[in-house]
């Protein structure tokens, strides 16, 4: 797959904006903000192009897509209300360019063949961890050409049963959450060769250790729980997985 480099000065700028928004109030995990930076220097939006921000949380990656990648954005999430979010692009100044939505990334309320792009930070891995939900679910809402961006926590490498333990621990025995990390191997293997879309980019990101940090440093308290058993060694496990599918003309 195709691999591109990317100048680390000019993530860390353009992220520093956003310093304060490295906190508890606002992170709901590792910082979400490097990851989605990561993969716009990587793999750069049109400007003003129409793009639906799937699992947006608490809303500050919808902000950074209109302002750094100057598109219109539908910030769509389950567990934040569209009006909690939409007092947040207000205060932000952005409520002209962010839609705010509250759905299930099962049962998206959009037409068909509507989104140049959909963008998934910290998510993607929730929802779409079995054969046939991309397909499904998601990607009749992108255009033809249209693009899935994603960047999700995954492994380096599937799990042995040693490392599956101090995952479940982590996980407090929910094998559920368990089964939502893989290996970007995993992912490829699950998309396969398919006649409506490709896999054009696919990597490690190389902002793990960052992203991780801010989480820890946050002060939330599930940020301090995972420091403990990064501790412990957890961190060897684990990866940023980022994907780029494009749906074929």
């Amino acid at each position: 797959m195709i691999k591109t480099d990317m100048n680390q000065n000019n993530i860390d700028n353009r992220c520093e904006k956003y310093r304060s928004f490295f906190s508890k109030e606002y992170l709901m995990g590792p910082n979400s903000l490097r990851l989605l930076d990561e993969m716009l220097e990587k793999y750069p939006l049109k400007e003003g192009s129409r793009v639906m921000d799937l699992g947006c949380g608490m809303g500050i990656t919808s902000l950074f897509l209109a302002k750094e990648a100057k598109v219109n954005v539908f910030a769509t999430d389950l567990w934040i209300s569209a009006t909690q979010n939409a007092e947040s692009f207000k205060k932000w100044n952005v409520e002209d360019r962010i839609i705010p939505i509250h759905a299930d990334a099962n049962d998206l309320p959009y037409a068909h063949d509507y989104f140049d792009a959909i963008v998934s930070i910290d998510a993607f891995h929730y929802f779409a961890a079995k054969k046939g939900v991309f397909e499904e679910k998601i990607l009749p809402f992108l255009k033809k050409d249209g693009v899935l961006v994603v960047a999700m926590p995954g492994l380096k490498e599937e799990l042995n049963e040693e490392q599956t333990e101090v995952m479940l621990d982590w996980f407090e025995g929910n094998r559920d959450d368990l089964d939502t990390f893989h290996s970007r191997k995993w992912w490829l293997e699950l998309f396969g060769n398919n006649d409506e879309y490709e896999v054009v980019l696919d990597f490690d990101l190389d902002c793990f250790d960052e992203a991780w940090q801010d989480w820890f440093e946050s002060g939330h308290e599930y940020g301090i729980k995972d420091k403990k058993y990064f501790d412990r060694g957890l961190g060897e496990y684990l990866s940023f997985v980022g994907l780029v599918i494009r749906r074929k003309k």
